[in-house]
């Protein structure tokens, strides 16, 4: 039945894009019009990385037309399997990263990464540890100690289950030598349920990203124990889990995909779209504004990153019993 589900939304969201989208050959020119498909609802992590692409192509006048358009559902599966079935679409391109790669596996979806054509990653942002600001806990470390006494007995949040949370959560617990299965995981759709759950007492520590929590940060809500990077964010002083002790480092991928069928011609047109706009000031600037690292990658490489990233999302995910 969860499959028949998405396989009807899928079609029903196809027949809504057919209208709102003029479909074109593989041979026009991929800057005369572009919709760009967030596989999430507005307001979220993929929904702000389409809308900032969309403004950049814009304002830069890199392609005429640009919209977005949303695929909400089950960790960005739905809009991929929507997607696959748009084949030769060369107007068209979806929005992915870590989050569809959780989905993908915890999902058991009938459609992946080998049903459309990846194409670029382009950013990188990161998660922060948070505590209540009347917690106890000033570092990762008092955290950890108390969570490592009695893991059920402290409840952490974030997004949906099997999303880059969540595995930091996991990975955290076993860099500190605690069973992933025994973490108190409450999944929520977003950063900021996960905030109102710290902030009403029913959670311990939420693992979100920043930018969904900057502004409880600076406003002094809530304390931030660390970020799940390799180094500081700029400018803000807030160490890494590695500083803590903890070797962990996780990474929130964001990129693009073409769909299924598309020529070697159109799919080198869209290729070279996305290096122009990467290299313009104003992309430079969403990169700055969102705190966002700029990640690219492409070709074989970015293809053996995807296969390198799923297989460690389902080895995390099967010893969290998901």
């Amino acid at each position: 039945m969860r499959v028949l589900g998405v396989i009807v939304a899928g079609v029903v969201t196809v027949s809504a894009l057919a209208l709102s989208v003029s479909r074109s050959s593989a041979s026009e020119d991929v800057t005369a019009n572009l919709t760009l498909i967030a596989p999430a609802g507005a307001g979220g992590g993929w929904d702000g990385f389409a809308r900032e692409g969309q403004q950049v192509l814009r304002t830069t006048r890199l392609v005429g037309n640009v919209q977005v358009v949303n695929i909400p559902g089950a960790a960005g599966t739905i809009g991929l399997s929507t997607f696959s079935t748009m084949g030769g679409r060369s107007d068209a391109l979806l929005v992915t990263g870590s989050g569809m790669v959780g989905g993908i596996a915890l999902n058991d979806s009938p459609v992946d990464f080998s049903d459309v054509r990846p194409l670029a990653r382009l950013a990188e942002d990161y998660d922060v540890i948070i505590v209540p600001a009347d917690s106890p806990h000033q570092t990762l470390e008092d955290l950890v100690t108390e969570w490592a006494s009695n893991p059920a007995d402290m409840p952490w949040s974030g997004g949906s289950a099997g999303t880059i949370d969540h595995l930091l959560i996991a990975e955290l617990a076993q860099a500190a030598g605690i069973a992933p299965g025994d973490l108190t995981y409450i999944p929520k759709s977003g950063g900021g349920e996960a905030i109102q759950a710290l902030l009403n007492g029913t959670v311990d520590a939420v693992a979100t990203g920043y930018n969904d929590v900057s502004d409880q940060i600076e406003a002094g809500r809530v304390r931030a124990l660390a970020v799940s990077g390799s180094e500081k964010l700029e400018g803000i002083d807030i160490p890494t889990i590695r500083d803590a002790g903890y070797d962990v480092e996780v990474a929130n991928w964001r990129g693009l995909v073409a769909a299924p069928g598309v020529s070697d011609e159109v799919f080198q047109q869209q290729l070279a779209l996305l290096e122009t706009m990467r290299e313009t000031p104003e992309w430079q600037e969403v990169l700055d504004r969102n705190r966002w690292e700029d990640a690219w990658l492409t070709g074989p490489a970015f293809d053996r990153f995807i296969e390198e990233d799923m297989a460690a999302t389902e080895a995390t995910l099967r010893e969290l019993g998901l």
